[in-house]
């Protein structure tokens, strides 16, 4: 698919367009890293304890990162829970 570093680069390129609806929720999306075609992400403000967060995760921003980068890519929330924790070896700037 992509380097970690490649994707971590398209995806800080392109994450301006995809945070829109977040951000026309009060909320706001931090690029935490990727590692294997998954993408890290955290979602902020009023996104962040919102529990429709799974559905904007997946339905919007997984989505349109699709659309944009690779169709395979998969978007995680790192929200505190152990299933969607941030791996110690992600790349990150």
């Amino acid at each position: 698919m992509f380097a970690d570093e490649d994707l971590y680069e398209a995806v800080e390129n392109f994450l301006p367009q995809v945070s829109e609806y977040v951000s026309s929720h009060g909320g706001g999306i931090s690029l935490l890293g990727v590692k294997d075609g998954k993408v890290y992400i955290t979602l902020t403000g009023a996104c962040g304890g919102c529990s429709m967060s799974l559905m904007t995760t997946k339905m919007v921003v997984q989505r349109k990162l699709r659309e944009l980068i690779h169709p395979q890519l998969e978007v995680i929330n790192v929200d505190g829970t152990p299933e969607n924790a941030l791996p110690s070896d992600v790349y990150k700037k």
